[in-house]
């Protein structure tokens, strides 16, 4: 990304900046896991009775993801996705619904289109990968 600002030209905050830091997805997150606490189908991939976990998890993933803190992998280790989703049945119908989900979230924060579209690229092709079952 250009920035006129810079003396180089490009922009150097890193995307979990530009997206607007630990607020950003602190809200993106949590209202991801709004609409997943009643999605009955989707829900029943997560045993804990709290979601509360599970979203600070995704939390923290995805901060990291994007050069946030390496809260993630001090806490949890490498993120090693499709391992630690290997014992869950994801299939096309799993997958749509929590795209669904993630674009609801994502319309939510009125991104900029370079910066929605980047984030919308990367969650299309980590749940295409996730996808274990017919």
């Amino acid at each position: 990304m250009t920035d006129v600002n810079s003396p180089t030209g490009i922009n150097e905050q890193t995307p979990f900046e530009q997206f607007g830091g630990h607020e950003f997805f602190q809200a993106f997150v949590h209202d991801f896991y709004l609409e997943v606490a009643e999605d009955q189908p989707l829900r029943a991939l997560y045993p804990e009775e709290d979601l509360g976990p599970a979203e600070d998890r995704l939390r923290l993933f995805l901060e990291q993801y994007w050069g946030g803190p390496q809260t993630y992998s001090e806490q949890r280790g490498h993120p090693r996705l499709r391992m630690r989703h290997v014992d869950y049945k994801i299939d096309l119908d799993q997958r749509d619904r929590w795209l669904g989900h993630m674009r609801s979230a994502l319309d939510k924060r009125e991104l900029s289109p370079e910066l929605d579209n980047l984030m919308w690229t990367y969650l299309t092709r980590a749940a295409d990968s996730m996808v274990n079952s017919d």
